[in-house]
């Protein structure tokens, strides 16, 4: 029984040692280190198609690699920051942005989570106030007195 506490605590003291290494992409070196700082700068500001509330720079979907691979890709071929952003809008719209900018096709992006909340705040006053007023209407007819 000992032995099998001894190899356990064996597993749990190399687990830190090992963990960091598996979410972790292998640091490049030089230029490649350079352009690998550009990709992931870039794609810190692109939202993950398939994820929506991640960055393709955290996520791990399938199509956030392929979209990292795009931006990897132009920017080898000497596209500018801009030039790369410009890129995935036109092909996925201002949505693919994590910041997209205020105007009248982003709105629902910007404001959307507010009207939500400001709804459901409606329903729920609503609801409070109907389920409230039932008990006044039975004190006013003459049962407390």
């Amino acid at each position: 029984m000992a032995r099998h506490h001894g190899l356990l605590a064996s597993l749990l003291l190399a687990l830190p040692l090992v963990a960091p290494a598996q979410g972790q992409p292998a640091v490049a070196r030089g230029a490649d280190a350079i352009l690998e700082q550009h990709v992931h700068r870039i794609a810190g500001e692109l939202r993950c198609l398939v994820c929506q509330n991640q960055t393709i720079a955290d996520s791990q979907a399938q199509l956030a690699i392929d979209l990292k691979n795009q931006v990897r890709e132009q920017l080898a071929q000497g596209a500018s920051d801009a030039q790369v952003m410009d890129y995935m809008v036109q092909r996925y719209g201002d949505f693919v942005l994590y910041r997209p900018p205020l105007k009248g096709t982003t709105g629902p992006l910007w404001f959307g989570p507010l009207a939500m909340l400001l709804a459901g705040l409606a329903v729920l006053w609503s609801r409070l106030r109907r389920q409230d007023r039932p008990m006044h209407d039975a004190d006013e007819e003459g049962g407390i007195a």
